[in-house]
C-alpha cells in the first residue's frame, strides 16, 4: 500500500498516510491537529546504488544534464 504525503495549509504540518491506490483520488485527510485544509504533495526520495545496480547513472558532467539546475549545485 503506497504512503502519501500531505501538507496542511493552516498549520503547515507535513504528514504521511498509507492509502490504497483506489483511495488515492479521494479528498485529503485532516491533519493530525484536526485542520481540514490539506493537500497531497509530491514526495521526494533518494536512492543509493552501486555500480552493479541497473538504471540510469549521473552524467560525467555532473547533475542530470546540461540544462539541469542541480548541475550548478555541484
Amino acid at each position: 500500500m503506497p504512503i502519501y504525503e500531505f501538507r496542511c495549509s493552516e498549520c503547515d504540518t507535513v504528514f504521511e498516510q498509507r492509502r490504497s491506490v483506489v483511495e488515492s483520488d479521494q479528498a485529503a485527510p485532516p491533519c493530525p491537529k484536526g485542520h481540514t485544509h490539506t493537500r497531497r504533495v509530491l514526495s521526494v526520495f533518494a536512492s543509493v546504488g552501486t555500480a552493479a545496480s541497473s538504471g540510469p547513472s549521473m552524467p560525467s558532467t555532473g547533475g542530470c544534464g546540461p540544462g539541469c539546475a542541480c548541475a550548478a549545485n555541484l
